[in-house]
């Protein structure tokens, strides 16, 4: 199933699956059923909730479809318990770091000279510690925006990037999850933007304490277009991931150039501690998945479009102060 959130134009919420193009409410179809109030409601249904969600997208009154064009979609998930995100994606790091250092670089008199100095002080490298350990941050989870909205950027950022990511959903509350059993936990994937403010993470990571200011204001992390269960996707590990900007493309990657799953992670965040249903794991970037990386900078008006296959195309515009 293809599961979605979307409003219709009587202003009411419903959680849905896309049928073609068409959207069908399981909220209606299911006459009230308090599992298919929410999206979280439905993933804390469990599998149980799950299979009556495919058999009213099977069998459901005519009343419950609607055509994708008379609604709006939302964030499939808008109040995940937590979002995490990861450094599944390695890669990205060195030339992001690099490109980071050539931001902060041009402001002086000689951008080259300051460039190498930069890079000269290893603060621009990317610590072994990714390679050997899931590492992570923990991203505003009430920050959540959906496909269509309008990301407005701080007021005092001078430079917007996005991230070409995607995510994994849980589907049940875990403790101490093996590895090998980790798979069982996902209820879904979606498309991810983790947009950075890359002039403000600059400044705050000399703290050492994380990107802060730079990935933390209203809607920055934006989740959809819908949440694709792991039998409709199959392997989550050999999907392209493009990036284009205004219908050009900047990013292009596969998820094969993991260095981490899911999986990994998963056990990782259950040892010893509990994880929940509707918990997001973001993966982090992949490679060349984000302007700061190829020399690129976004404008005031860009449209962005991020596109995971088999999941979907996730479409914002920006509004910059720039």
């Amino acid at each position: 199933m293809r599961l979605i959130t979307f409003t219709t134009t009587d202003g009411a919420t419903h959680v849905g699956a896309l049928a073609g193009d068409t959207a069908i409410s399981l909220t209606r179809a299911s006459e009230g059923d308090p599992r298919f109030a929410s999206m979280l409601d439905l993933i804390r249904a469990g599998a149980a909730g799950v299979e009556d969600a495919r058999e009213l997208c099977d069998s459901h009154p005519a009343h419950a479809v609607h055509a994708l064009d008379d609604v709006t979609l939302r964030a499939p998930l808008p109040n995940p318990p937590r979002l995490r995100d990861c450094s599944l994606f390695i890669a990205h790091l060195q030339p992001a770091f690099r490109g980071m250092a050539r931001s902060i670089a041009a402001e002086a008199a000689d951008p080259e000279a300051e460039y190498e100095r930069l890079v000269a002080t290893g603060k621009f490298d990317t610590p072994e510690v990714f390679s050997r350990e899931v590492i992570y941050y923990n991203a505003d989870h009430t920050a959540v925006s959906g496909p269509g909205d309008l990301i407005v950027a701080p007021a005092e950022t001078r430079q917007l990037d996005y991230e070409l990511e995607f995510a994994a959903v849980l589907g049940r509350t875990a403790r101490d999850v093996a590895e090998a059993d980790a798979a069982g936990v996902v209820f879904g994937y979606t498309i991810f933007n983790d947009w950075s403010c890359r002039d403000l993470q600059s400044v705050v990571m000399e703290s050492q304490l994380g990107p802060s200011r730079g990935k933390d204001f209203d809607g920055s992390n934006t989740l959809g277009p819908c949440i694709v269960t792991p039998d409709e996707l199959g392997s989550p590990y050999d999907l392209e991931m493009t990036a284009r900007v205004n219908g050009e493309v900047w990013s292009h990657g596969s998820t094969s150039t993991m260095h981490h799953s899911f999986e990994k992670a998963i056990a990782h965040f259950s040892r010893n501690r509990t994880v929940h249903a509707g918990d997001v794991l973001g993966t982090g970037t992949v490679m060349s998945g984000s302007p700061v990386e190829i020399g690129k900078r976004l404008k005031d008006g860009d449209e962005v479009e991020l596109e995971v296959q088999g999941i979907g195309v996730l479409r914002n515009r920006v509004q910059l102060p720039y």
